[in-house]
């Protein structure tokens, strides 16, 4: 049994897929083809902004806006510590420093009614803090609509992490849109991935949009060798483009397929592990299947039992970013974010992907129950 099953995904698209490699191999053009700006604007169609801007990685596409608007050093932003470290990565990477919000029970999201004593806690440090990066954790879109008028309140632009999250809604809004700008992932675990690694970023903002755009390649201005600011070498692979060209063809599909494997472990498991929690109006994209156990020990007999029924397993995340070696310059310590310290302790991910068949579901439910 797999985690995840690029395999068959891959046998729906691979003859219009290699069709479309084939015209780029001919064409030579390699590096932002045609086949990138296609893509740009098949995306900011789905998700419904007017712009969107691809790029290298989802680390990019988080790091891009950050420099575009001048994010430095004596600057906070604030995140969750309950993520992949890409997410605060990116902000020490522009000189700023992260300052840390809990999240909620149940969703797994960053609580909003937090933000407040961590804008509060960045000034006592004597940081400045300019923006907020909400993580629309394992698929589920955060709570934006408490969360904007929070960081209004505050004075703080938000950059939507979306790169779990991609493919999820609120209140029929799709993940990418919300905030001042966000960013998705496309590497081959997501739900919406390419062949190695890749990004986008999303926007309605005219002049962040040329801000994106000279960051994404060496801070360029009117020509390559005029460089106005300084950036990076982000570019979205032509082929990559092409990768994602096709299967966003079936995406929609897909997500109703994941969606219907969620729903049945909800229906098998719950009472015997946390299931994940949707709350009205939202929707998952469902990147990961994470539930909690009911404790360390309990989590480790399941997962022992699953690894000796052929069934793999993950625990994301072990470590919380506070508690991580690359980020004890903080003076965090154990106790300070006791939701994400508890997740941490007990969650663990079940196999998710569209073409997981009903018995597979049954049979990773029945070792589960009977552990």
């Amino acid at each position: 049994m797999q985690f995840i099953d690029l395999v068959t995904q891959k046998n729906r698209i691979r003859e219009n897929l290699m069709k479309r490699i084939e015209r780029i191999i001919d064409s030579a053009q390699f590096v932002m083809g045609p086949e990138v700006l296609e893509v740009e604007k098949q995306l900011a169609e789905y998700v419904g902004t007017k712009h969107c801007v691809s790029c290298a990685s989802g680390t990019d596409a988080l790091l891009i806006p950050l420099m575009a608007k001048g994010i430095g050093p004596g600057d906070a932003v604030l995140t969750t510590p309950f993520t992949f470290v890409a997410t605060a990565e990116v902000i020490s990477l522009a000189g700023a420093t992260p300052v840390f919000v809990d999240v909620l029970p149940g969703t797994f999201n960053i609580d909003p009614d937090k933000v407040g004593a961590a804008v509060e806690e960045a000034r006592q440090k004597g940081l400045n803090p300019k923006a907020l990066i909400p993580v629309d954790l394992f698929g589920l879109p955060a709570n934006y609509d408490r969360l904007e008028t929070v960081a209004d309140e505050h004075g703080l632009w938000i950059l939507e992490d979306a790169a779990q999250g991609f493919g999820g809604t609120v209140g029929g809004r799709k993940a990418g849109s919300f905030g001042f700008v966000g960013a998705t992932s496309f590497f081959p675990a997501k739900p919406l991935g390419c062949y190695g690694d890749g990004g986008a970023i999303f926007t309605n903002d005219d002049e962040l949009l040329e801000l994106l755009i000279s960051v994404r390649v060496h801070g360029g201005g009117d020509d390559r060798y005029n460089n106005v600011r300084i950036g990076l070498n982000g570019r979205f692979d032509t082929i990559q483009a092409a990768v994602i060209l096709e299967k966003l063809t079936i995406f929609d599909d897909e997500l109703a397929l994941r969606q219907k494997a969620a729903d049945a472990y909800s229906a098998r498991l719950k009472g015997r592990v946390e299931v994940p929690e949707v709350p009205e109006g939202y929707t998952s994209c469902w990147a990961q299947y994470s539930v909690l156990a009911n404790s360390t020990d309990d989590r480790a007999r399941l997962m022992a039992a699953l690894k000796d029924a052929g069934i793999p397993s993950a625990i994301y995340y072990p470590i919380p970013l506070h508690l991580q070696k690359a980020y004890e310059n903080l003076g965090y310590k154990p106790g300070d974010f006791p939701i994400t310290e508890d997740f941490s302790a007990r969650v663990f991910a079940l196999p998710m992907h569209p073409y997981l068949k009903a018995e597979e579901i049954e049979q990773i439910c029945e070792v589960i129950l009977g552990a």
